[in-house]
């Protein structure tokens, strides 16, 4: 009786252990569910693009990159310093440069009382701005600048600008293009943009691509 005891607990260790071997084997084969990986694609496009975006938030300026263009290539040197670019490409480009005006106005106002500290007007820095970029970038003698009329300002968020119509000379750095539009613009304590805008024809299409440049860069309201 010992001896048939002993067998029919043998033969359960031998038919538990089996079955927990099945369950195991069963179980490795079923295949985990991967997880699905983000994509690590930027919210707003390039670098270059995101490093505009950045310094564009700094001056409370906006930026939606236009449909139909394309990045360009800008010059970035100790002789001009522009931000980002876009172009229609072989019809028209725009570079720009934008910067924070609020704590130059800070430093203006802490220290306009004091005769020996007085600094510019930061609300007037676009004048110098505008003027330097055109004497650097023209093949003209003379320039001469042009008020921007109020209701383009509106249309920037702006309180004044001006603008530079000028011949170019002919420079790979420019990509050849023969005229460019300076637009010089200013929010009251707040910043300034610098658009230039490249063309090889003074034509009603370009004044037009230039007239909408303000429905994708504009201060805040």
């Amino acid at each position: 009786m010992e001896m048939l005891r002993i067998f029919r607990q043998f033969k359960q260790i031998l038919l538990t252990t089996a079955f927990l071997l099945v369950a195991v084997t069963a179980m490795s084969q079923v295949k985990k569910r991967p997880v699905p990986r983000k994509a690590a694609v930027s919210k707003t496009g390039s670098s270059q693009l995101n490093d505009f975006l950045f310094l564009a938030g700094d001056a409370d300026v906006t930026f939606t990159f236009p449909t139909g263009f394309k990045e360009a290539k800008v010059l970035n040197n100790e002789d001009f310093s522009f931000d980002y670019g876009i172009e229609l490409p072989n019809e028209f480009a725009v570079w720009f440069q934008v910067r924070s005006q609020k704590k130059d106005w800070q430093n203006y106002m802490a220290l306009k009382n004091d005769p020996t500290k007085q600094t510019a007007d930061p609300d007037t820095a676009y004048i110098a701005k505008g003027s330097a970029l055109a004497k650097s970038l023209s093949d003209d003698k003379t320039l001469i600048p042009r008020d921007i009329d109020q209701d383009v300002l509106t249309r920037y968020n702006a309180n004044a600008g001006r603008a530079y119509l000028i011949n170019l000379p002919d420079l790979a750095e420019t990509n050849h293009y023969k005229y460019a539009l300076v637009l010089a613009i200013e929010k009251d304590h707040t910043g300034t943009i610098i658009a230039i805008c490249f063309t090889d024809e003074k034509n009603p299409e370009f004044f037009k691509n230039v007239s909408q440049i303000s429905q994708f860069i504009k201060f805040k309201p």
